[in-house]
Parts: C-alpha cells; structure tokens; sequence
C-alpha cells in the first residue's frame, strides 16, 4: 500500500486511545502487525488522562505516526494542530513525516465530521505541504473534492465513530472506492473482524481501527484477529467472489454418473 509516496506492508492502522493501560496498547499494536499508527496530538501534548508518556512508548523506528487533529471544532483550529502533529513527529525522529489525520468534529454527541471544515482546512494544509489523511461521512462527493485539492487518501466511515455498529455505509463507501485514485481507508465503526473483512471485500485499501480492538476483552487478541480478517478480506478482494445465483448449481459434475 503506498501512501504519498510511502510505502507499507500492512493494511490495518490502529490507534492508541481507550486502552486500560499502556502495556495492553503497546501488545496490541504489535500483535495487530500494523505500521501506521495514529495519535491524538492534543491529548499528547496536555498529558490527558491516559495519554501520559504515550510518545514515549512506542517504537517510532519501527512505527509511522498518524498525528491526528482529533478534538478539533473548526478548520482555524485543526490547521493549529496538525502544525504541532508535524513538529511532534519530528521532534521524535521523523523528520520527514507530513502526515495528518485530519478531523473536524463540531458535533460532540455523534461526532460526525464536518464536510466544509474538513475541505477548507485540508485546501490549506495541502498546500502546506502535509499528507493529509481526511476523515469523513461516505460521501462520494465530498471524497472526490477532497482528491481534487490534493489529499493523500479518504477515510470515510462505516458508521458513527466507537459505536461498533460495522458497516451501515457500505453503498457509498462501494461508490467513493469505485471513483478513487487515491486510497481509501475505512475508518470507525467497525466493531469485529467479520466486518473488517467486509470492508476489505469492497476493496478499501486499509482499515483504521481503534475501539473495537482496545474495548475487548482481550485488546492483543482482537487485535491479531483484526489483523488477519484484514489480510482475508484483501486476499478474498483480489481473487474475486463467485457470482451469486438465483438458483442452485451442483459442485459435482452431472457427467460420468453411474445410471440404470
């Protein structure tokens, strides 16, 4: 998978917020197999609860960093913040790391993004010269205009952020991936790994996920279980399914039975 001219092996980007301590994060991210990585530049840089010595505590040798503008209510402050995310990744050994997950979320009861925040904001940031990453409602349009202004992917979600409802999207998300030239990541509500395969069965290019994965009982476990339905949905994507019919079809050739 090449994302602004980088390449990664893995499919799946995880986070690092929700988990019950930093050591079932940290297993976690290393059973999910994944590269990318995204962290909430706010909480990090304020120490919010949960998000002590988060920098700290992972291998930024061996991770890529997400920054992500996740608090942010408007394009004004999500430009700030994505500005702190990139000398942040710098100031832990990435130089070279534009990236930007980029989130405007005025809403704080469904926390849906913000359609003209997020444009204007990535219109700027784009000609900053960040990778930006927005985050999105599966609105084909919305995602084509963000292409054009020069994002590096689309994250359109499957459904409401953390709410595991899986995919109530997928209609549009089929049609954003149909259109794309860029890559289009899946981002929140997938709640188990038979839905993240799902949504690599459509052919999304990579996953982001967080709280399904810090929110069970087992985080490490589920998150190596999200890390091969990502590999299957993929695998499955590129050999392609059989064609559904409206009647049945015999595995066995009719020819050369035994008859009377």
């Amino acid at each position: 998978m090449v994302i602004a001219g980088k390449t990664f092996q893995s499919r799946l980007m995880t986070g690092t917020g929700k988990y019950r301590s930093i050591e079932e994060m940290q297993q976690s991210i290393v059973a999910s197999g994944c590269q990318i990585v995204t962290v909430a530049v706010r909480r990090v840089q304020t120490q919010a609860v949960g998000h002590e010595g988060l920098a700290e505590a992972l291998d930024w040798t061996k991770i890529w960093m997400l920054p992500n503008t996740a608090g942010c209510e408007t394009a004004e402050d999500a430009i700030r913040v994505a500005r702190l995310g990139r000398e942040m990744a710098k100031l832990l050994g990435q130089e070279d790391n534009n990236f930007v997950k980029l989130e405007v979320i005025p809403d704080p009861k469904y926390l849906l993004p913000d359609p003209i925040g997020t444009l204007q904001a990535a219109e700027q940031l784009v000609k900053e010269g960040f990778a930006v990453l927005p985050y999105i409602n599966a609105d084909p349009m919305l995602a084509k205009r963000l292409e054009d202004v020069g994002c590096a992917t689309v994250m359109p979600l499957a459904s409401p952020i953390g709410s595991g409802q899986g995919l109530k999207t997928t209609a549009n998300i089929q049609i954003i991936i149909e259109n794309a030239s860029i890559p289009v990541v899946v981002d929140a509500g997938i709640g188990a790994p038979s839905e993240a395969a799902q949504a690599m069965e459509l052919g999304a290019d990579a996953l982001l996920i967080n709280s399904a994965i810090a929110l069970s009982q087992d985080p490490p476990a589920m998150a190596q279980a999200m890390n091969l339905a990502v590999l299957a949905g993929r695998l499955s994507y590129l050999a392609g399914r059989m064609p559904l019919k409206t009647y049945a079809s015999a595995s066995s050739p009719l020819t050369g039975t035994i008859t009377n």
